[in-house]
């Protein structure tokens, strides 16, 4: 898969809440209620990642954040796959209120 032009990564950007670029990459972070709902958010994203064969960073840090950072390594920046992922992550992981 090829790497994403600037403005087409700029756009995709848009359709997704709280993602952004951070060079190469795009993140998002999370704030959860407890421990426990962080692991579980990473074990269900452990989940998507196998299923599309496409591993996102993942970092665990207090107690209750998540951060998640995707890029397509082979093609040394952001593709189509980074998008999927994430657009799944936001699908799948509940924050709860």
């Amino acid at each position: 898969m090829l790497k994403l032009p600037d403005e087409m990564v700029n756009n995709e950007l848009t359709g997704l809440k709280g993602w952004a670029r951070e060079g190469d990459t795009i993140t998002k972070n999370y704030q959860f209620s407890n421990f426990t709902d962080v692991v579980t958010a990473v074990n269900k994203i452990a989940e998507l990642a196998e299923d599309q064969n496409h591993h996102p960073d993942i970092l665990m840090y207090g107690w209750n954040k998540l951060r998640v950072t995707t890029s397509t390594h082979d093609a040394n920046g952001i593709t189509g796959r980074d998008f999927k992922l994430a657009s799944a992550i936001d699908r799948n992981i509940e924050i709860p209120e």
